[in-house]
């Protein structure tokens, strides 16, 4: 009576070496850290690697470790006074905005935990630290979008009813302004759009036989409104792509996102990700006009000149065939035939439809496909006070001869590298932001205020840890001991589980571990209380125990699993703290059933098991 089989004893030393190996990588701080990468996911070359080298060197500031895979450089301090005097000495040598120098929280795991997947477990913005966002949306550029998407529709119903139109074009003080070549066309274009664009008011010109639209307030309004939801669902997608546990994000007033990354191990990409407003436009390659004359100053009114990142020129035309919010999916590849790195491209139905019918007269011709990314740039004026500047950076990436008609799939090539190209795919495949969006505040929230929080936390634990301790020893004597062994690994298969998952632990994750001791102690309370309820009744030590867990097993199994039905809900449903004090009860009552059902029957049955005795030390 009271013996474990051989096997059972094997599985529970396993599932506890695991635990103690995969909880190890806690136990290590975490090194303040820069990041440094190319902004367009470049290999970074030895000579970044020197010049930084001899600027740290030359401002006296010594590193721990510096590790450097292709594309991203890792600089390891001791402290966090070094690591931002270094970040500014590193930004001043490396220049401009071809890089990417980001503060980091680094794990030190040693690499033995690392090739088997031991990682620690992220902690909140509010234990840890992380990145805030504060960004604003520009409203002007949703009402641009907003009044350009109705010229290009105008344009098409206008030329399906064989109606003919002068160049259109946009002012942020009137609206959409259009002209025809008759009274007559003018007036007939009007009762189109009057029946076909209700959304639109619209005004006669004398002048040219022109027509002013504006968007009515209303409609413009549910489109700002649409416009900040959309940024928030595209966000979401992103920050999804990234990997990032239990962000925050959230409409601030009426043009403003506020976005949280907790835990984030990687501000660079999350900055360029998150930030990053790119797109894309298919446009025909203008051949009927001489590039050489644009560059000179004369450009054709129905064209545009761009480059391509070498500096060669290229006249497009300014009809635009399709942008990026068609696309529904972007993989990163490699062009079986080049060999080069490529973007394969999906579109939805509608995208596809417009495609096709937009490349089925082109079929030979060139078509190129431009990258469109807004920037904004902080410099000094001559006042000395800091001042913000947009530009928007136009480039094409790849100029190619349509072949066939272009449907639902193809492909981009001309990338620089396969790390662009992925970069490129991820931020396709997480959607294009509906306006612009600007980071206008961007806080690091410093080890500092969150090893504050960390201290109080767990010094929270430990003293609820230490007393339960107490009390258990004090009152039930050896199986007390046994109850205290496991409580303690209680908490460490909890924080073995959470670090493998990569869960993020909050404050509120914190109250949930406190829970979590409390009800594991519980269930050691029931069966303790049961053996000696048997043993009052003149049982024997052997059945009492016997009698002890098999009987409270119900009751204690009816208890947990209410609860985890409650935490599961929660898990599901909730959000933000909420999240956090799920994901720890959760776990907490699945390790405490194990520890108090089989790991301390283990123990109990090792010392007490087969043996004859009159008393039972509880």
């Amino acid at each position: 009576m009271n013996r474990y089989s051989i096997w059972l004893y094997v599985v529970i030393a396993t599932v506890v070496a695991l635990g103690a190996f995969y909880a190890a990588p806690n136990l290590y701080e975490q090194d303040p850290s820069l990041q440094i990468s190319q902004t367009r996911g470049l290999v970074l070359t030895e000579t970044v690697e020197k010049t930084v080298s001899a600027a740290l060197t030359e401002a006296g500031l010594v590193p721990k470790a510096i590790e450097q895979s292709e594309t991203r450089m890792l600089i390891r301090f001791n402290d966090t006074q070094t690591q931002l005097k270094a970040r500014e000495v590193v930004q001043a040598a490396l220049g401009g905005d071809d890089y990417s120098v980001a503060l980091n929280l680094a794990p030190s795991t040693p690499g033995f935990l690392k090739a088997f997947g031991g990682k620690p477990m992220y902690l909140g913005l509010d234990l840890r630290g992380g990145v805030h966002f504060l960004m604003e949306v520009d409203m002007q550029g949703v009402n641009r979008q907003a009044e350009e998407r109705f010229i290009s529709d105008i344009k098409t119903a206008l030329r399906g009813d064989g109606i003919r139109y002068l160049p259109m074009n946009r002012s942020d003080a009137k609206g959409i302004t259009m002209r025809f070549r008759s009274r007559d066309d003018r007036n007939e274009a009007r009762g189109l759009i009057q029946s076909q664009f209700v959304e639109l008011d619209l005004h006669e010109v004398e002048k040219d036989f022109g027509l002013v639209g504006t968007i009515r307030p209303e409609v413009l309004e549910e489109t700002r409104k649409l416009a900040i939801d959309q940024n928030i669902t595209t966000l979401r997608s992103r920050v999804n792509e990234l990997g990032v546990s239990e962000p925050i994000i959230q409409q601030q007033g009426l043009d403003r996102v506020v976005l949280q990354l907790p835990g984030v191990q990687d501000a660079a990409e999350a900055r360029m990700i998150i930030g990053a407003t790119a797109t894309l436009e298919f446009r025909m390659v203008d051949l009927e006009n001489d590039v050489r004359d644009a560059l000179a100053g004369n450009v054709p009114v129905r064209s545009k000149l761009y480059f391509e990142r070498d500096g060669a020129p290229q006249l497009l035309h300014k009809d635009i065939m399709l942008t990026g919010e068609y696309i529904i999916d972007a993989r990163s590849g490699i062009d079986q035939q080049t060999g080069s790195p490529n973007v394969n491209i999906t579109l939805n139905s509608k995208g596809a439809s417009i495609f096709a019918a937009a490349t089925q007269s082109e079929i030979g011709r060139p078509m190129a496909t431009v990258y469109i990314e807004p920037k904004t740039e902080t410099i000094r004026n001559e006042a000395g006070e800091l001042e913000k500047h947009r530009t928007i950076k136009e480039e094409v990436i790849n100029v190619a001869t349509i072949r066939d008609i272009l449907r639902k799939r193809f492909q981009i090539t001309g990338l620089d590298s396969s790390e662009e190209a992925r970069s490129l795919a991820l931020l396709l495949r997480a959607g294009s932001l509906a306006a612009p969006i600007e980071i206008i505040e961007e806080r690091t929230v410093g080890p500092s205020l969150g090893q504050d929080n960390i201290d109080r936390g767990f010094r929270s634990v430990q003293i609820g840890f230490v007393l339960v301790l107490i009390f258990m020893a004090f009152y039930y004597r050896a199986f007390g001991l046994i109850a205290d062994f496991g409580l303690a690994l209680n908490l460490v298969l909890l924080i073995a589980l959470m670090s493998r998952i990569q869960a993020t632990l909050t404050v509120p994750g914190i109250a949930g571990i406190v829970l979590t001791v409390g009800m594991a102690v519980d269930a050691n309370v029931l069966i303790f209380e049961r053996i000696r309820e048997e043993l009052r009744n003149g049982n024997s030590p052997q059945a009492s125990i016997h009698a002890g867990y098999e009987r409270a097993f119900s009751t204690i199994a009816d208890a947990n699993i209410t609860t985890l039905i409650a935490a599961l809900v929660l898990l599901a449903f909730g959000t933000g703290p909420i999240l956090g004090f799920a994901v720890t009860l959760s776990l907490g009552i699945i390790t405490s059933m194990f520890t108090a059902i089989l790991g301390t029957r283990a123990v109990v049955n090792l010392v007490f098991g087969g043996r004859r005795m009159k008393n039972l030390p509880i």
